[in-house]
């Protein structure tokens, strides 16, 4: 059995079994964080450097599922290039605040039958994750739309975030998700549902 690391892990030597386990972590995000110039040169520099698989979703709908799969070494090398991106890009856009590092957000796509794990028992495992990391993570309530997963918000500098996540996917490793997952896809409005379900009725929705 597999314990897990500890906060720090810095200075030690790697567990090869932890190396040689396939990751995949689900984000939402504005697709043009991603896209970096006109041939989406960000994501390819990313995919690049970190060695990880990255697919980002299709569709109208601004924001998109960016889907990181690789060693878990890779997803959060992946993961530590995004989240310096996004503060890259604050950086950009701020007002004079550039004295202060403007804090980050992550949102974690996670099949709710895992955040159980992730909250914890009177919530104690999310509690001992914020305080060991310094990052704010927050558990949504409800579900995504017409999915049986949940947003985790991570927030903090990009340094925070890293250690945080790496926490969360450590929960997740060992908390399988139980029964059949139904992945959430930005855009797919209840009413696309009913519509494509009704047709077979002969049923029509006005405007």
């Amino acid at each position: 059995m597999a314990s897990p690391d500890g906060a720090s892990g810095v200075g030690g030597s790697p567990e090869e079994t932890e190396l040689s386990i396939t990751l995949t972590l689900r984000m939402l995000m504005h697709g043009k964080v991603m896209a970096g110039g006109s041939k989406g040169e960000t994501v390819k520099r990313i995919r690049e450097q970190s060695s990880a698989r990255i697919t980002i979703s299709e569709g109208s709908c601004p924001e998109r599922i960016t889907t990181i799969t690789g060693s878990t070494d890779a997803v959060f090398r992946a993961v530590s290039m995004i989240a310096f991106k996004l503060e890259e890009d604050l950086g950009a856009g701020g007002d004079g605040l550039s004295a202060g590092r403007a804090p980050v957000t992550l949102r974690l796509v996670i099949p709710a039958s895992q955040c159980g794990s992730l909250i914890g028992k009177a919530g104690a495992k999310i509690r001992e994750i914020r305080e060991s990391t310094g990052a704010q993570v927050q558990v949504a309530g409800d579900l995504l739309p017409n999915s049986t997963e949940r947003a985790v918000t991570v927030s903090g500098v990009p340094d925070t975030i890293i250690q945080c996540v790496r926490q969360i996917c450590a929960v997740i490793l060992e908390s399988p998700p139980k029964g059949a997952t139904i992945p959430y896809h930005p855009g797919l409005s209840l009413g696309t549902i009913l519509l494509s379900a009704n047709q077979v009725r002969g049923h029509s929705i006005s405007k």
